[in-house]
């Protein structure tokens, strides 16, 4: 998973890993971010397998359409000028409706002010941050997709707020176990796809929007009404912005990101954010390739810019699948991680159990 792609080839791989337990196999596939975002690439995927039993070999998922027989008609000049000046005008906008947003929020920081909204840059140093290696740790959970709904529902929270809030609070019982405890609250980023339904074309439509998690002392529950809140204002600044607005947004935090790791700035900087949590909807139907059903999906994404924690999860029939990549130099037992934050969602479903006291909501 950590050696970069050979740029003289195509920017993906793809290994079948043969001997899985049980009469199965495996498919790891490496995908360059440059040339697919993570909603595109897992329909590309499903793309390649099939909704029946019967032994059917469809088009790969790297597969392109036949080029048409006759040459498309060449773009004018002038479209492609009038097209270019648009894309301009529309960047320049964009800088200036986040430049205004960045400026406001860091006076509020700077007068002390509690911050809400989407929140890059202000997360401090945590365990989590720390120079990259090459080493990588890699677990996986799954956790039942209806269930989730409905304790989500139950305390007036989405199912990606019960996915955050398990692992805000796995995290920081992993710390504690490891003497480490964070007594801060953790700042995540969480992509949001730009895709319209349909929408599969190469190239990456992704912004994001940079949440802050729950208080380190607080209960699961507590916890949950927390991070609904923090996702629901951060939702709210992000769906204000032009779709142009929100991914020159995501661009410029992680050119910021990344000019910060490249010349060390990073160290006496605060980070963008202190962990990454995505969610890529998958399919409910059972899929199969050439008859063999597929029995789950487990995201391996990348890290970057000294963030060493991301957490992915999609969706499968009845299930979430979650699949947490670390930088091992910063948490180096991601199985105790993957099984705190299993703990954490039975913890939270004993409480959904209990009867609710009636009174005020936290934060």
């Amino acid at each position: 998973h950590e050696p970069m792609l050979d740029r003289d080839r195509p920017l993906f791989r793809c290994w079948v890993i043969d001997g899985v337990p049980g009469g199965r196999f495996a498919i790891y596939t490496k995908t360059h971010h440059s040339i697919i975002d993570g909603v595109s690439g897992l329909k590309k995927l499903y793309d390649g397998l099939s909704l029946t039993e019967e032994p059917v070999i469809l088009p790969p998922a790297f597969a392109q359409p036949r080029p048409a027989s006759q040459p498309g008609t060449p773009t004018p000049a002038l479209r492609r000028l009038t097209d270019t000046v648009r894309g301009v005008i529309n960047q320049v906008g964009a800088i200036n409706q986040i430049s205004f947003g960045a400026l406001r929020k860091g006076l509020s920081a700077a007068l002390g002010s509690h911050l809400d909204g989407s929140l890059p840059f202000v997360a401090k140093h945590s365990p989590t941050n720390v120079p990259l290696k090459q080493a990588r740790g890699f677990a996986t959970a799954s956790l039942p997709l209806e269930e989730m709904h409905r304790i989500g529902h139950q305390f007036g929270a989405t199912l990606n707020d019960v996915a955050a809030t398990v692992i805000d609070h796995g995290l920081h019982a992993y710390l504690r176990e490891k003497e480490r405890e964070w007594s801060h609250e953790f700042i995540a980023m969480v992509p949001v796809s730009l895709r319209g339904e349909g929408d599969s074309a190469a190239g990456t439509r992704v912004s994001a929007m940079f949440v802050r998690l729950g208080s380190p002392e607080a209960d699961v529950t507590t916890r949950l009404q927390q991070v609904a809140h923090s996702v629901a204002v951060a939702k709210k600044e992000l769906g204000a912005m032009s779709g142009d607005t929100a991914m020159t947004y995501a661009v410029a935090i992680a050119a910021l990101a990344g000019a910060g790791s490249s010349t060390h700035l990073d160290r006496i900087t605060r980070p963008a954010c202190n962990l990454v949590i995505s969610n890529v909807p998958g399919a409910k139907e059972t899929r199969y390739l050439n008859g063999a059903p597929l029995v789950g999906i487990f995201p391996v994404s990348a890290l970057a810019a000294a963030i060493g924690l991301n957490v992915t999860l999609s969706s499968y029939r009845d299930h979430m699948d979650f699949g947490f990549v670390t930088n091992a130099a910063a948490l180096d037992d991601v199985q105790a991680l993957a099984e705190h934050t299993r703990q954490a969602y039975q913890d939270l479903k004993a409480a959904a159990k209990t009867p609710r006291r009636t009174g005020s909501r936290t934060r």
